[in-house]
Order: C-alpha cells, then structure tokens, then sequence
C-alpha cells in the first residue's frame, strides 16, 4: 500500500514521533492509521524504558493556582539537563501536569509509590462489598481474586497521576503523554512529587 505524505504528516501531528518513524509505523500497520499509533506507543515506551535508567537531576519547580485561588498545585519534575528543562516543549508537558494535578486530585504519582497497607485495605473493602453480594455467594475464589484485582486497577486509575486518563485527551494516560515526551526530547523525564492544596481542605 501506498503511504501518502498528508498521511504521514497526519500521523506525525498526533503523536510527535520523527517522519521516518511516522512512515515505518504506517507501513507495518498497512496504513491503519490507528494501528500506526498504536506501533508509535509501543516503540515510545520501549524508548522510555531504555532512559528511564538515566539520573534526572536537573529539571524545575513548577506551580498552578487555579482560576479564583481556590486550588494550587506545586511539582517537581525532573530532566537530565537545563537544556531540556527550558525547552518548550518540556514546559508544556510541565504545565499539562499540574492542570491534570488540579483537576484530578491524584493521591500519589505511580502505583509505586501506593503503600501495602493502602492496597490491602481496598482489597478488603471489595471482598466486603462482594461478600454482602448474593449475585457472588457461588462464584469461585479465581473469579473472585480477578474482580478484586479489577477494582484495584481502577482504584489506580483514580489515585494514581501516571495511570488517570489526562483530562485534555481522555484516549491518552498521564504515563502515556510522558513516555511520548521522552521519546520526543530525547531524555529521561521523571515527575518526582507533588502538593495540592485546596481551600478549606
């Protein structure tokens, strides 16, 4: 199949990735445009992957007050160099963050940083509500394990700032927009912590 250059360029908009790469990506997905962007991703996190062993220390402070000062946010988030931590593009990917921060009100950056006894206690709530189910009285304890395991992925989804859906494009994760970043700027980035406060909390 032909692969068009507006295709390419289409491509290239989206997800930021090099024209040769854009190029490849159509071709292995016989011009699927969805399936080239699914390539892209996987290629990007396999690029992530490699950095992610490379020291972050250079980076910024950035803060968010949201409009009427009733939330604010302040994040670090760190880069290899200065050099990428003025860069446009790492200022945008700054400032994506902490409006997501604002907005969605994540508890921790990773499903590292959730502690045991959190995660045990959210399995034990959902075995509490399973339990008090009469739909799950039969149900055998794999099923069971799997349903439990299920809510808390979603509970990661919530809690979790890497794994929420980013609130300017839903399709995409927070993990997703940052993997695509470092693929892109060509250095680890890491979001280190962050504080959110609001009025009255």
């Amino acid at each position: 199949m032909d692969i068009s250059a507006d295709m390419v360029k289409k491509l290239r908009d989206q997800t930021n990735a090099g024209m040769m790469d854009c190029k490849k990506a159509l071709a292995e997905a016989a011009g699927d445009f969805d399936k080239a962007v699914e390539v892209l991703r996987k290629r990007g996190a396999a690029t992530a992957m490699k950095k992610s062993g490379r020291e972050a220390k250079d980076g910024v402070v950035a803060s968010y007050i949201h409009l009427g000062g009733k939330v604010g946010v302040l994040v670090e988030i760190n880069c290899e160099t200065d050099f990428v931590a003025k860069n446009d593009k790492f200022k945008d990917f700054v400032k994506d963050v902490t409006l997501q921060i604002a907005a969605a009100n994540p508890i921790f950056v990773s499903k590292d940083d959730v502690p045991e006894e959190t995660k045990t206690k959210e399995r034990e709530i959902t075995l509490g509500q399973l339990a008090n189910d009469p739909k799950n009285a039969k149900k055998p304890k794999e099923v069971m394990e799997k349903i439990v395991e299920g809510k808390l992925d979603k509970y990661f989804t919530t809690a979790c700032l890497l794994e929420q859906a980013f609130v300017r494009n839903p399709d995409q994760t927070i993990k997703d927009l940052l993997t695509a970043r470092i693929q892109e700027l060509g250095e680890n980035i890491v979001i280190r912590r962050f504080v959110r406060f609001q009025v009255g909390e």
